[in-house]
């Protein structure tokens, strides 16, 4: 399966620190850490027991920019179900989510799955942790330690008090060193809260401590606004910073949504090849025209059109909605939709060409940008 997403970084990168050093993985035919490109991560929210949902699911998110995807793995009967999931779904980067039971890691290795994410304190004790240590790298599996706020060791939380910053960290790297000791070195790492600072905090300490290469996100994070904003804040930091090597935007929302908010996280700091250059006014008593369906209509539109061509022009399109700032903007812009009394007329390079009912003014836009030189 082809994923349609460009993981190649923005060719004018602009950051306020290099990249982290870290060690390269390979996640299927995905390259993590070492330079490579930021990963968009998320989670199949179907049954993985319920093949036929969950490889739909599984199409959709790669369709729609994600480079990885997630599955939980709760039980023998879905951990079967991974072989057809499998083949079904050739050469997606697939992860196994194992808590509990090392056997269905072990299943989830033999059904030929890219990934492994666990806590190799849970799975069963130092003799089976060395026993998925071993199936793993047999098959150049990498493992992701996944720590979160929510499940840290008791005597963790005597001795800090709380998920600290330090708790979760100190929990990180005591599993790292079970599956070093295992002689196992593809690691990835997690090291997730449910609030800003802490998640924030966290990351920083690990970055100064491993070079294994990271997976940011914050856990629990919440419904679709609260859960974006909160997420975007603490992974926006730390990419900012050059920590971080895949992320995940976890919301209490659909897979598809998550992996449209990191695909534009990444965009904002031109980590990502760059989607629909579309800016659109605040609504106001003045618009007389449907503003927020038309850019909502003209960004979904573009982003159809730049997937099925990715090598066409990507002009600055305005959606505006009344004659106050509508013609400055439609200046300014190459492309632009400025409103009237339910139509829209359409600006190209600061001219205004044609004028255009609601219901047909983003194909206009669509049109406009094809002939767009």
């Amino acid at each position: 399966m082809k994923n349609s997403s460009s993981r190649q970084p923005f060719p004018e990168v602009a950051r306020a620190a290099p990249r982290a050093t870290t060690r390269r993985i390979m996640l299927g035919g995905v390259a993590i850490g070492g330079g490579a490109p930021v990963s968009v991560q998320t989670m199949a929210d179907t049954d993985t027991r319920d093949v036929k949902s969950t490889v739909a699911c599984i199409k959709h998110v790669m369709e729609a920019g994600c480079d990885i995807v997630r599955l939980a793995v709760p039980d023998s009967e879905a951990a079967a179900a991974l072989v057809e999931i499998r083949k079904r779904t050739e050469g997606v980067p697939l992860v196994a989510d194992i808590h509990f039971d090392w056997r269905l890691a072990m299943l989830s290795l033999e059904a030929g799955l890219d990934g492994l994410r666990i806590n190799p304190g849970n799975i069963g004790g130092v003799d089976k942790v060395r026993a998925v240590a071993e199936a793993a790298k047999n098959r150049k599996v990498p493992i992701r330690i996944g720590v979160n706020g929510g499940s840290l060791e008791p005597a963790l939380l005597l001795k800090y008090g709380g998920a600290t910053p330090e708790a979760l960290v100190e929990s990180a790297m005591g599993h790292v060193a079970m599956l070093e000791a295992a002689d196992f070195g593809d690691i990835k790492i997690s090291v997730k809260a449910s609030d800003v600072p802490r998640t924030v905090a966290a990351y920083r300490l690990l970055s100064a401590r491993t070079r294994y290469p990271l997976h940011l996100g914050l856990t629990e994070a919440g419904t679709f606004l609260a859960g974006t904003v909160r997420s975007s804040v603490a992974i926006g930091i730390l990419l900012a910073e050059g920590i971080g090597d895949t992320v995940r935007v976890s919301l209490t929302d659909t897979p598809l949504k998550e992996v449209a908010a990191g695909q534009e996280l990444l965009r904002c700091l031109k980590l990502r090849a760059p989607g629909p250059n579309v800016t659109s006014c605040p609504t106001c008593g003045r618009t007389r025209a449907d503003v927020v369906n038309t850019a909502t209509a003209v960004e979904t539109a573009l982003e159809k059109l730049y997937k099925e061509n990715p090598a066409i022009a990507r002009p600055h399109v305005a959606v505006m909605g009344c004659v106050v700032n509508g013609p400055g903007e439609a200046r300014d812009a190459d492309i632009a939709l400025v409103g009237g009394s339910e139509f829209f007329y359409l600006y190209v390079k600061g001219k205004r060409v044609s004028k255009h009912p609601e219901g047909e003014a983003a194909q206009a836009v669509v049109d406009a940008v094809r002939r767009f030189e």
